[in-house]
């Protein structure tokens, strides 16, 4: 399961007890940065500020995109346990299974609270659907369903690491959208799918590499 964060994202670090010029120097406010970027120390007032930051409508594309592609992922775990021989495969099945899962919980909950639609978990089946970045395409997704024994895992292994370098487009492109990505329940989410995910494909590239030899 991700590590759901909540509302609090600003860490408040008790400075080390010294003084400046005769005056005693308080607490810090530190600001976790997006992914890959570093924190930064704030003052009160900007603190109290970002509280009342909102979600935007590409945090809410993000999260309604983010159920689909966790659902195929879903989709593509389900083909596991009868295709394979490997149990580092069903365990990495499985870890995806429960990860994601919950996940897209949180994030039904989260549309929900915020009024906003929530989308069928396989409305990318739909007839004219439009994918989400690194989504496997029927095709793709055919292919995997009819492989077995060790061309399944390598199949597997190399379509999973497609589809969560996908989901890391996805936290990208929403954290380069003015505005987006700043509300609090946002942030920490994206934050953690992008640290999750990243976990998940070096595993994963680790798993293929081995297989390949």
């Amino acid at each position: 399961m991700a590590r759901w964060i909540g509302a609090l994202l600003l860490t408040v670090i008790a400075g080390t007890s010294c003084r400046t010029a005769g005056e005693a120097r308080g607490p810090q406010i530190v600001q976790p940065g997006a992914p890959g970027q570093p924190t930064r120390v704030i003052d009160a007032a900007t603190a109290a500020d970002l509280s009342r930051i909102q979600h935007t409508a590409a945090d809410v594309r993000f999260m309604q995109g983010m159920i689909g592609h966790h659902a195929q992922a879903l989709e593509m775990t389900a083909l596991l346990p009868s295709r394979t021989n490997r149990e580092d495969m069903r365990l990495l099945a499985q870890r995806i299974e429960v990860s994601q899962a919950d996940e897209i919980t949180l994030m039904q909950r989260w549309l929900e609270v915020h009024g906003q639609k929530i989308p069928a978990p396989h409305a990318h089946h739909a007839e004219g659907a439009a994918l989400m970045p690194g989504m496997l395409t029927a095709e793709e997704m055919g292919r995997l369903a009819h492989a077995t024994g060790a061309d399944f895992d390598r199949l597997f292994l190399a379509l999973m690491l497609k589809h969560h370098e996908g989901a890391l487009v996805m936290v990208r492109d929403l954290f380069a959208t003015a505005a987006a990505g700043q509300e609090a329940d946002i942030f920490a989410f994206a934050s953690d799918v992008d640290a999750d995910q990243r976990i998940e494909i070096e595993r994963m590239g680790f798993m293929l590499q081995e297989l390949q030899r």
